[in-house]
C-alpha cells in the first residue's frame, strides 16, 4: 500500500487537510496525520488528533507522498520547521511525491524545492514567493511536485494525488458523487 503523510501544524486550514485525507483512504492509500504536537488546533479552532508527531517522523524518504495544507498561521509554522525542512528535502531527493495547496507552498520556497518550478497557490502568493514560476490553474504538477490553489480547490488537488500514487480517482469521484456535486441549476 502506497503511503502518504499530511502535516499539521498550529492554524493549518482544517478543510484542506482533512478532505485531503478523507479521498486518499476512500482510494485506499495510507494517510497519516501527522502533527506538531499529539493534538493540533486549526486555523478555525478545530482541533484534530493526531497518528504520530513531527519530531518522530523519519526524514529518510520513506513515504511516497509528503502533503502540505495551507492556513494562516499554519503554512508559517510548516515553513519555520527546521524538521520539516529536513523532511520536504529527503523526500524530494529520494524521488518520491511533494504536495502543497494554499499558502503552504512558502513552506516548499524555503526548502529550495521551488527553483526552476511551475507552481501555484493562493491568490497572491504570486508577489510572495520569489521562486519558481507562478501558474493560476486549479493544480499544478511539475515533476515530483504538485501544488494547488486553496480551499476550493481541494477536490481536485486530492483526485491528482490519488492519481499519481496510481489510484482509482474515477472511483473515487463516482462514490463522492463529485461529477454531479456542481452542475448548474442543481441548487435550491
Amino acid at each position: 500500500m502506497k503511503q502518504t503523510a499530511v502535516f499539521l501544524a498550529p492554524g493549518f486550514e482544517e478543510g484542506e487537510t482533512l478532505t485531503v485525507a478523507d479521498i486518499l483512504r476512500r482510494a485506499g492509500i495510507g494517510c497519516e496525520l501527522v502533527g506538531f504536537a499529539p493534538v493540533v488546533a486549526g486555523a478555525h479552532q478545530i482541533e484534530v488528533k493526531c497518528d504520530r508527531v513531527l519530531e518522530d517522523f523519519p526524514a529518510d524518504g520513506s513515504y511516497d507522498m509528503v502533503i502540505l495544507p495551507g492556513g494562516i498561521p499554519g503554512a508559517l509554522n510548516l515553513r519555520d520547521s527546521d524538521k520539516l525542512m529536513e523532511i520536504l528535502r529527503a523526500e524530494s531527493a529520494a524521488g518520491k511525491w511533494v504536495a502543497a495547496i494554499c499558502a503552504a507552498p512558502v513552506a516548499l520556497e524555503r526548502a529550495g524545492l521551488l527553483d526552476g518550478k511551475n507552481f501555484t497557490a493562493y491568490v497572491g502568493y504570486d508577489k510572495k514567493i520569489a521562486a519558481g514560476y507562478y501558474c493560476e490553474d486549479i493544480v499544478v504538477r511539475d515533476g515530483n511536485l504538485i501544488t494547488s490553489r486553496g480551499p476550493a480547490t481541494v477536490y481536485a488537488f486530492g483526485y491528482a494525488l490519488v492519481d499519481v500514487l496510481g489510484g482509482d480517482s474515477r472511483a473515487v469521484k463516482d462514490r463522492m458523487i463529485y461529477d454531479h456535486a456542481f452542475e448548474e441549476g442543481k441548487v435550491r
